[in-house]
């Protein structure tokens, strides 16, 4: 029996703090979110291993060699900022010599692997530039460049998505018309990216090649707000991920 395929999925949890004040008395509360879920239950329905790191717990617990990477097949950063894998405890408090985790994760893909980012306010560049990866290894590795500043483009009244099915073999059979998005990060596709769905001349869905691996930059959310429940619940949603960790895993296009 072969081994599931397996995705080491980053982010997508949030510590969120909320506070009223009622003239003198001002109260706060904080709450735990984990937004990753529903792609944890689709990925796993459509036959993959699915491991997540929450986010504030990726300085301790991301892996710390090529050789403990390298048991998944495919790493997903979502919503995820890269100052959380450059400015490690070991490293902050003692001011010893820690591992580049942005480094490790592009020998990761130079060995073979599957890697992709996923959009929202902490990835790529997003709000105010918080996201920090631009000029970093990861902006090398993918098939996109970034911007130098905030790069969201928000959509309110939605962004209607139209593909066309015979652009890559990874859209064969999916329909021209898909649900709106209300937002995503404006990127700039390299001369070698396959970019295989756009909105009005921004790339949404990009692929790209590093080493023996592969890359994609995937521009809008997974999740809300970005992706509102007309797309997450989409009837293509699960089979539009299913190729794509298929492609990022193995190189392959298949159904």
């Amino acid at each position: 029996m072969s081994k599931k395929r397996s995705v080491l999925f980053l982010g997508e949890t949030t510590i969120a703090q909320s506070g009223s004040i009622k003239g003198y008395n001002v109260t706060f509360s904080i709450g735990y979110e984990e937004s990753y879920l529903m792609m944890k239950d689709m990925i796993e329905k459509i036959g993959y291993e699915f491991t997540n790191i929450p986010s504030h717990l990726i300085a301790r617990d991301f892996p710390r060699t090529l050789e403990e990477l390298r048991r998944y097949d495919v790493i997903l950063v979502s919503d995820l900022g890269a100052d959380i894998f450059l400015l490690l405890p070991e490293m902050c408090r003692t001011g010893k010599r820690a591992p580049n985790l942005l480094k490790l994760i592009c020998d990761f893909v130079a060995s073979g692997g599957g890697f992709g980012m996923i959009g929202g306010y902490s990835t790529f560049q997003g709000y105010n530039a918080s996201g920090h990866y631009k000029g970093t290894p990861i902006e090398a590795i993918l098939p996109v460049e970034l911007l130098p500043y905030d790069d969201r483009r928000e959509v309110p009244e939605g962004a209607d998505l139209v593909c066309d099915p015979s652009r890559s073999p990874l859209l064969k059979g999916l329909p021209e018309k898909w649900p709106y998005i209300l937002g995503y990060n404006r990127l700039i596709p390299k001369q070698n990216a396959d970019v295989i769905l756009e909105y009005e001349g921004d790339p949404i869905i990009a692929l790209g090649k590093h080493g023996k691996g592969r890359t994609m930059a995937y521009a809008t959310d997974c999740t809300a707000h970005w992706a509102p429940a007309d797309m997450t619940g989409w009837e293509y949603y699960p089979v539009l991920w299913k190729r794509l960790l298929q492609w990022l895993a193995t190189g392959e296009c298949g159904e």
